[in-house]
């Protein structure tokens, strides 16, 4: 991964000496007011579904993120974009880095490729920098997670027919080091935060998971790892229609060895994605569905297998200039069976409400308030009610920087 993003540096410094070059920085600092959740956050090695939990302090400096943007040529893109966030592995972490190039068109057919490591084309939420969302702090169960363990770092084709009504493309991607993907919902199951995973950390696993494998604690993951040497893909169509709205359907599959272990086993992981969005006239409609599977064999006498699936609405209306709000009800699940049993299947619940404040270009207050419900078997485990239900509420002071 290392090697591909120097590359990437490299070409990037080539070029822009061979052409005037437009840049664009565009970044912000979160600090946060918050009621956290009484069950202890799975940042703390705990079940619990939020970011913030028992023990952690009202006050949070959430994060300084940035995206700088360099059109190389009209037709080559470089994207950088960084985070500092206070419990990641190091000081300052990537979230992608990748080039673009996408020649101009005189047709109605256009094409481009991406090359570096960036998210897959999944999220109809979190469309903003630094994975963020324009309409709450807290992404999807299902966003939350792909945030968390997707990332493409390879290639990625994209071929568009546009009319002055409708816009059909296509795409697909080749793509490696993302061989762990899978192992955060069947050892940790679905969560809800805005805390992507930088290209150089490593979240958290559950203590009691630790407890039984005899691991010191704190107990982490690798994410993107390369274990098999095999590339994994995924491909998709969208639809987009003026005055109705758009539609988008993706198959990823990592290809992953479920028996290849270095440093950890590798979790083959596929699931379909389908997004919708529509608009009438103030009032944002999204709606997405996931639904997929990951599975291990590590040895001749262990085998899990876990089922996933999520689904949400959210409605977004603005107001006016200055203000938006916006709601989101979900349910999710995961279904695991394995060689001794299941102890780590859950169904649950969430819904959100947020009310957005943008008094001005330079800041952006948010007032957000999430409830979860959930039933884990895990948590047994732990000497807890394997029942739960979460509630937290953040106020989110947002400054943009110029």
């Amino acid at each position: 991964m290392r090697k591909t993003l120097a590359a990437l540096v490299v070409l990037c410094a080539a070029s822009t000496a061979a052409n005037a070059v437009e840049f664009h920085f565009d970044g912000y600092v979160d600090l946060r007011l918050v009621v956290p959740s009484n069950q202890e956050s799975w940042m703390q090695g705990e079940l619990g579904k939020l970011r913030y939990g028992a023990g952690d302090n009202t006050f949070q400096f959430a994060e300084v993120a940035g995206q700088a943007a360099i059109q190389i040529t009209p037709a080559l893109l470089a994207i950088g974009v960084g985070r500092v966030e206070p419990k990641q592995r190091t000081f300052f972490d990537v979230l992608e880095a990748y080039l673009r190039y996408r020649p101009v068109s005189t047709s109605a057919f256009r094409w481009s490729v991406k090359a570096g490591a960036f998210f897959p084309p999944i999220s109809l939420e979190n469309t903003e920098i630094g994975w963020t969302s324009p309409w709450t702090l807290t992404p999807s169960a299902i966003n939350s997670w792909v945030g968390e363990e997707l990332r493409t770092i390879g290639l990625e084709g994209t071929v568009e027919w546009r009319t002055p009504m409708r816009t059909l493309s296509a795409y697909a991607s080749i793509y490696g080091w993302n061989d762990p993907t899978g192992i955060l919902l069947a050892d940790r199951g679905w969560v809800l935060h805005d805390r992507p995973t930088g290209l150089n950390d490593r979240p958290m696993l559950p203590d009691v998971l630790a407890y039984q494998l005899h691991q010191p604690l704190p107990y982490r993951t690798w994410e993107f790892l390369e274990i098999d040497y095999r590339p994994g893909w995924y491909a998709g169509a969208a639809w987009d229609e003026t005055g109705i709205g758009h539609i988008d359907v993706l198959y990823y599959n990592n290809e992953a060895d479920p028996t290849a272990i270095w440093k950890q086993v590798a979790w083959r992981t596929d699931f379909w994605n389908v997004g919708l969005k529509t608009q009438i006239n103030n009032l944002t409609l999204l709606a997405q569905g996931m639904r997929g599977e990951t599975y291990i064999k590590p040895s001749p006498f262990f085998w899990s297998d876990t089922y996933f699936e999520s689904a949400y609405l959210l409605a977004g209306y603005n107001i006016s200039q200055d203000w938006r709000v916006a709601g989101r009800v979900e349910v999710f699940s995961t279904n695991e069976t394995n060689t001794f049993g299941s102890a780590r299947s859950e169904h649950g619940n969430a819904q959100t409400f947020a009310v957005d404040y943008l008094p001005f270009d330079w800041a952006r207050f948010t007032a957000e308030i999430i409830r979860v419900e959930s039933t884990r078997k895990q948590r047994l485990l732990d000497g807890d009610n394997p029942h739960a239900v979460e509630t937290q509420f953040q106020l989110s002071m947002r400054f943009y920087l110029p």
